[in-house]
């Protein structure tokens, strides 16, 4: 069995990557945390226009028609990050 990542996915890996890595630092998680609600609307605007919050979802709805690992990717850097924003909750 083929356990490697496709090209694509390999590009999903580094586009979450690389966003989280510029936006996301002990002290802009410490400031996202004391804004209204405990996390950045402007980093969750970020990820709405990587396409990261439809990306489970079918493109018949809306999204993009992604499976399990597309979204273990994005959920593996989110956790790596220790990222607030309510991407669980909202999405998977």
């Amino acid at each position: 069995m083929d356990f490697d990542l496709s090209e694509e996915q390999r590009l999903l890996k580094e586009s979450v990557d690389g966003l989280l890595a510029d936006a996301y630092d002990f002290d802009a998680r410490k400031k996202y945390m004391k804004e209204k609600g405990g996390w950045s609307k402007a980093l969750w605007g970020k990820l709405a226009e990587q396409g990261l919050l439809g990306l489970p979802f079918a493109e018949t709805d809306g999204g993009f028609g992604a499976g399990a690992v597309e979204t273990m990717i994005v959920m593996e850097a989110l956790g790596k990050a220790l990222v607030v924003e309510p991407y669980l909750a909202t999405v998977v």
